[in-house]
C-alpha cells in the first residue's frame, strides 16, 4: 500500500493506445512518476501484454486509411451509363431547341409589329403612308443609292429619333462612304454605325455588317414591306405596281379597300439573299398581269446580266440582297409575291445553284425602263415566315399557303376574297 507521500503513478494509456516501452514493469515509474516511454500495454489493470510480435503493418493500420475493398465500376457499366445520359440529352435537346426557336418567333412577330405600328404612327402625323423611295420620273439617280427606304423613314417612331436628326432623307444614304475617317455631316457616317435592333429577326444566321472596301458599309435587315405582286414601277409615267408601297406613293388608309387586316404590311426575308438586277424587260412573256409561277424560269430571265450585277458568290458578303437597310429598292428593303414563302427560285452560277431574288431594273436607274421583281419572303422558321399586316395583326405563313391567296393578300384593292385561317 502505498502511503499518502508517495506521488500518484501516472495511468497507463487507454486500451486503443500503444506506447513502446523498456523491459520496466508496470508500476516502476521514473523519477518524474511518469511511464517510461519503451513501456508497452494496452489495458487499465497493469497487466502487461507482450506486444513482439505485433507487427508493422498491424500498428500502423489503426493510423492510415484502409483500402476500400468494395468492387469499382467496370468498364461495361460506365459505357452504359455514358449510353443513358447520351439517350437522355438526346431527348432533351430537341425539346430545348423548340422552346428557344418558339422564344425566338415570338419575339420576331414583335418586330413585326413594332414595325407596322411605326408606319400606321407616320400615316397618323403625315396622313399618308410611308413610299418606298422617292424619285422623278423620266430622270435617273445620279447615285446609286439615291434615296431612303421605308425603314429609314420610320425611324423617329421606333425610338431613332437621334439618328433620325443626323441624316439628311434628301441625300443619298451612304453620301460621305469613305475608307478613311468618316465626315459626321454625312449621311454615311451614321448610317454605317446603326445596327436596329428590331430590324433583325433573332433567328437570322447572318446579322453581321456588310462591308465595302475592307470597311463596315452597312448592317442588314431582315423584314420587307409589301411591294405587291411583280409589277413595281414604271419610271417613265410614275406608275407603281398593286402592293402597299411603292416609289413616289402617298396611299391613306380609305385606299386599301381589301382592307387593312387582310393587306400585308411586312414579311420576313433572309439577310444576305443572292439576286441578280438589271435585266432585259420580261413584260412581254410575263406582264403585269401574268407573273410567273414556275420558280424554274426565273434564271433564264436573269441571262444577260452583266457580271457586276449578278450579287452573288462564294461568301456570305458577296450575296448583298437585303443588306442595305436604308436602300429603297426593292430587293433590299422590299418583297413581292410571286412565289409562296420559302420557295426554292434556283439559278446555277459556276456548278453553284443559288435560292435568288430578280430585280429587272433597280428603281432610278433607268429613264423609262420598267421594274418588275421576285423577291420572295425567306426566313429561319422551320416552314413559315413571320408576316404583319397593315392594321398591325400579327400571324405566320405556312409554305404551303396557296399562291393565289398569298398573291391576294398582297394586294391593296383588288377585291380578292383571301383567308389564311
Amino acid at each position: 500500500m502505498m502511503s499518502d507521500d508517495t506521488p500518484a503513478q501516472t495511468q497507463p494509456p487507454d486500451d486503443d493506445v500503444f506506447l513502446l516501452g523498456s523491459d520496466s514493469a508496470p508500476g516502476h515509474d521514473d523519477a518524474d512518476g511518469s511511464w517510461p516511454d519503451t513501456w508497452i500495454d494496452s489495458d487499465e489493470d497493469g497487466s502487461a501484454v507482450d506486444q513482439a510480435l505485433l507487427s508493422l503493418h498491424e500498428r500502423m493500420s489503426r493510423w492510415l486509411p484502409h483500402h476500400d475493398d468494395r468492387p469499382g465500376f467496370t468498364l461495361v457499366e460506365l459505357l452504359v451509363v455514358i449510353a443513358i445520359i447520351a439517350t437522355l440529352i438526346g431527348l432533351l435537346l430537341p425539346a430545348v431547341q423548340s422552346v428557344r426557336e418558339a422564344a425566338r418567333r415570338m419575339a420576331c412577330a414583335n418586330n413585326s409589329r413594332q414595325l407596322t405600328l411605326a408606319v400606321l404612327n407616320y400615316e397618323s402625323a403625315k396622313r399618308y403612308f410611308p413610299p418606298s423611295m422617292l424619285h422623278k420620273p423620266g430622270t435617273t439617280f445620279v447615285s446609286n443609292n439615291g434615296s431612303w427606304s421605308v425603314h429609314g423613314r420610320i425611324m423617329p417612331y421606333i425610338e431613332e429619333g437621334a439618328s433620325a436628326a443626323k441624316v439628311n432623307l434628301e441625300t443619298a444614304w451612304d453620301d460621305g462612304f469613305t475608307t478613311g475617317t468618316p465626315d459626321p455631316a454625312k449621311n454615311w457616317a451614321t448610317v454605317r454605325q446603326l445596327q436596329i435592333q428590331s430590324f433583325v429577326c433573332p433567328s437570322e444566321a447572318n446579322k453581321s455588317a456588310r462591308t465595302k472596301s475592307g470597311v463596315t458599309y452597312v448592317y442588314p435587315h431582315t423584314y420587307g414591306f409589301n411591294f405587291g405582286t411583280w409589277f413595281v414601277y414604271d419610271p417613265a409615267t410614275g406608275a407603281g405596281g398593286d402592293g402597299a408601297f411603292h416609289p413616289n406613293s402617298n396611299f391613306k388608309s380609305g385606299m386599301f379597300s381589301d382592307g387593312t387586316s387582310k393587306t400585308l404590311c411586312i414579311a420576313e426575308v433572309k439577310a444576305f439573299t443572292p439576286y441578280v438586277r438589271n435585266t432585259s424587260d420580261p413584260s412581254s412573256t410575263y406582264p403585269a398581269a401574268s407573273p410567273p409561277s414556275d420558280p424554274a424560269v426565273m434564271s433564264g430571265l436573269a441571262a444577260g446580266a452583266s457580271a457586276s450585277d449578278q450579287k452573288l458568290g462564294a461568301t456570305t458578303n458577296d450575296c448583298t440582297g437585303h443588306t442595305e437597310w436604308p436602300d429603297g429598292r426593292v430587293h433590299h428593303a422590299g418583297f413581292t409575291t410571286v412565289f409562296p414563302p420559302n420557295t426554292r427560285v434556283p439559278h446555277v452560277v459556276g456548278a453553284v445553284t443559288h435560292d435568288f431574288d430578280l430585280n429587272t431594273r433597280q428603281e432610278g436607274s433607268h429613264a423609262t425602263q420598267k421594274t418588275y421583281a421576285a423577291i420572295t419572303s425567306r426566313s429561319h422558321h422551320n416552314g413559315l415566315v413571320t408576316v404583319s399586316m397593315l392594321d398591325a395583326s400579327t400571324r405566320t405563313i405556312g409554305n404551303e399557303i396557296d399562291i393565289a391567296v398569298w398573291r391576294a393578300l398582297g394586294t391593296r384593292a383588288r377585291g380578292e376574297t383571301s383567308t389564311t385561317e
